[in-house]
């Protein structure tokens, strides 16, 4: 039967600003059957500018000034797909990505925001810590911090030994600038550390009432922050800032927050801008020359109403953008955007105190920072507290194309991909992958395998796990040769068994291609060969392999799950919890960072650990996926020998053990647990969490290798060195079990 609506459009949205979060949660709100919604952003989390300041002073944690956007976009049924773009092709409708293939769009929106002026004053883009993008501040602020915060003044604790005074210096003079130079000041109080603002202006905060500078001055001074006027930045060299009367001054640390200007690639692209670089939109907050383009924001400048570069903007422009752009899908009309002359601003003054400015009214004190916080929080609840349902369970769909097929899928056909889309994947694919990407367009083709050597083949599918399809293929390749690691052979060949979710043929044709591109990115990385497969439409996406190996060692020698002999040491090469994670994932309740280090973990490859484990000698072998470490680990003493582990060993991923706390687990955890339950005993004392650790089942999980004592360390530090950070002793092999024991136990 054919589903309710196949997808038909592809909506790119580059960038997690302001204005993209609001619109991803208002059209979550209200899904668009048809639609397929991409989220491209280069971090899992998106800092709120409001809450920056507050998070610098310490007034914030981490969490309570971002937004998650892969938890934002689980909720919303939207791809998430961590990666930068680089490029924009209006013509093409492609955009291009740092480092992977390029994603195609029907209609594209971006929000990107905007960064600092560097490249104007000699040596600023290599000595200095831009404010934007925020990522990279967050992480130069905690370890500046991590170095000086000791350094208190002796007048303040005389107990104390004090360290060498630190000069940062901060160049800028608008709001951005003052607000984070009181900041650090608030956090670094007491402390040796010692603060310049430069600013080019014969004022600080241009544009503000007089009340208003008066104010922030004033809080200037009381932090002691020295205020250097009407002195421009010429040069930057290390430890020294050259002014344009020529004096020098020093400095420690410099961050740089002047004038914004957009990505170069907007301009790049063809579209108009203005004389600066940002992309001009009409009121609708389209491109003013093509129609399918949109930009809020900061790198968007609406022709008829230009504003200052102010988060307040992005806000407001952030429901008319969803109205649009599902508006332009389903042929209504458009919205136009009228921002406001004026606009309340609020300047948090580093301590619990801000300044509030609109027109011709100041003030400023506590209260104004409490009102500013409420403001703040109320922001990012939305984000936080994402309701349990859609508001509409009835959904409006997207008008039927014109070449669309007025046809059920059939089963007839096997629900096939259709020839055209599948051949232009894999002839695009053959170009990018010339050497790997070798079907021939025969239904079998020969396998190479050197003379006298055995083949081994091995099959694995999976369920779709992540929403970038891109990922997906790379995880889904290195979880079907892991099979093989396992065993002590190195790949040479693999077909793939694709299923993708109802779709027109240009659409499958884009989710085939990221797909085989991100399996072609491991396989040619191994020198393995894709030589074709088999796709079909289905339900849900769905993608695995076969894959063919033959022996790593030149004497033919393979590794075997069984084999390990009491004393052997076990060595487990990867952390554990991705189980219990992407089950969190699902609700909704795991961090973003961390689902991002679980995705790194699945795909660092077994290959190099299986070579070391070949090269040591190891006795056993097997790799840990569906059943758990524990059920893998009985596989390996195959009912003839026991095992002692050590729980407090085990390499655990960020987040797993709060998400197994508090009851959160894989669907396929309780089925491991089961069938495990007499196989095991504890003393009393063990950690629940980290029992419960050892049914949580992986996916592209990592090796588990016994070998002789005498040699564990030595593999354990060579896996360190080989990039296997987290790989552990985790316990030994134990001699029979006799019938009436349980033949592992943890300590």
């Amino acid at each position: 039967m054919q589903p309710a609506a196949e997808l038909q459009r592809d909506l790119v949205l580059v960038g997690g600003g302001h204005s993209h979060v609001l619109a991803v949660r208002m059209l979550g709100m209200r899904p668009l059957a048809g639609l397929r919604i991409t989220l491209v952003s280069p971090a899992s989390h998106s800092p709120y500018s409001g809450m920056l300041p507050g998070l610098v002073a310490g007034h914030y944690r981490f969490e309570q000034a971002h937004i998650d956007l892969a938890r934002l976009c689980q909720w919303a049924g939207v791809r998430f797909v961590e990666a930068e773009v680089t490029a924009l092709d209006p013509a093409m409708r492609r955009l291009t990505l740092a480092g992977r293939p390029a994603l195609h769009y029907d209609v594209a929106s971006i929000d990107i925001g905007s960064q600092p002026e560097l490249d104007t004053v000699p040596g600023a883009r290599r000595y200095a810590t831009p404010v934007k993008p925020v990522a990279g501040l967050w992480q130069r602020w905690q370890a500046l911090y991590g170095r000086v915060a000791g350094r208190v003044a002796p007048d303040r604790a005389p107990d104390r030994v004090a360290g060498e005074d630190c000069r940062i210096a901060v160049v800028g003079g608008g709001a951005g600038s003052v607000e984070l130079v009181l900041a650090m000041a608030n956090r670094l109080q007491d402390t040796l550390v010692h603060f310049d603002l430069w600013c080019a202006a014969a004022t600080i905060l241009p544009g503000y009432n007089a009340r208003a500078r008066q104010s922030v001055m004033a809080a200037l001074g009381q932090r002691g922050i020295r205020v250097h006027l009407n002195a421009r930045v010429a040069a930057v060299e290390s430890r020294h800032l050259i002014l344009s009367d020529g004096a020098h001054a020093a400095y420690d640390e410099l961050f740089w927050c002047t004038g914004a200007v957009p990505a170069p690639w907007i301009a790049a692209s063809g579209l108009a801008t203005d004389q600066q670089g940002f992309l001009a939109v009409r009121d609708t907050l389209q491109a003013t020359q093509d129609d399918c383009v949109f930009a809020a924001g900061d790198i968007a400048v609406q022709v008829n109403h230009p504003r200052p570069k102010a988060g307040v903007f992005a806000v407001r422009q952030g429901p008319v953008l969803a109205h649009n752009l599902r508006a332009l899908l389903l042929d209504q009309p458009l919205r136009q955007h009228r921002p406001q002359r004026r606009f309340l601003s609020l300047i948090s003054l580093g301590a619990e105190r801000a300044t509030a400015e609109k027109g011709a009214f100041s003030a400023t004190g506590r209260w104004v920072w409490r009102w500013k916080d409420a403001i703040d929080r109320a922001f990012m609840a939305q984000f936080e507290n994402l309701p349990n349902a859609m508001a509409s369970q009835e959904q409006d769909s997207l008008p039927q194309l014109q070449h669309a097929s007025q046809q059920a899928v059939c089963g007839g056909c096997g629900a096939k991909v259709g020839a055209d889309a599948l051949s232009a994947a894999l002839a695009q694919l053959r170009l990018d992958y010339p050497q790997h990407c070798v079907v021939a367009g025969d239904d079998a083709v020969a396998v190479p395998v050197p003379q006298g050597a055995m083949l081994l083949q091995s099959l694995d599918v999976l369920r779709q796990l992540v929403s970038d399809p891109w990922q997906m293929g790379r995880i889904a390749a290195q979880h079907a040769l892991s099979d093989l690691y396992a065993c002590g052979a190195r790949p040479v060949s693999a077909l793939a068994a694709a299923t993708l979710p109802y779709a027109n043929s240009a659409m499958l044709q884009r989710e085939l291609q990221q797909l085989l591109a991100g399996a072609l990115h491991e396989f040619a990385a191994v020198d393995c060969r894709l030589t074709g497969g088999h796709s079909m439409q289905g339900a849900e996406l769905g993608l695995g392999f076969v894959v063919n190996g033959v022996p790593m060692s030149e004497d033919g020698r393979l590794l075997s799950k069984i084999g390990a002999q009491p004393g052997d040491q076990l060595i487990l090469t990867k952390a554990l919890g991705i189980g219990t994670l992407f089950a969190a994932h699902m609700q909704l309740a795991a961090d973003g960072r961390d689902i991002s280090a679980a995705l790194a973990s699945m795909l660092q490859g077994n290959r190099e650990a299986a070579m070391l484990a070949v090269a040591q000698g190891a006795s056993a072998c097997t790799d840990i996926t569906g059943f758990g470490l524990l059920g893998h680990l009985l596989e390996m003493l195959a009912g003839v020998r026991g095992a002692r582990l050590s729980l407090a060993q085990l390499p655990v991923l960020g987040g797993a053990l709060d998400h197994l706390r508090g009851g959160i687990a894989s669907t396929m955890h309780a089925a491991n647990e089961r069938s495990a339950r007499q196989l095991y005993q504890h003393s009393p004392s063990v950690d629940a969490a980290r029992l419960q650790l050892l049914f949580d089942p992986q996916t592209s999980g990592g090796l588990l290798i016994a070998l002789p004592r005498e040699r564990g360390r030595a593999l354990c530090d060579a896996l360190h060195h080989a990039g296997y950070a987290e790989a552990r002793i985790i316990g030994e092999v134990t001699g029979r079990v006799d019938g009436s024991a349980a033949p592992v136990h943890l300590d």
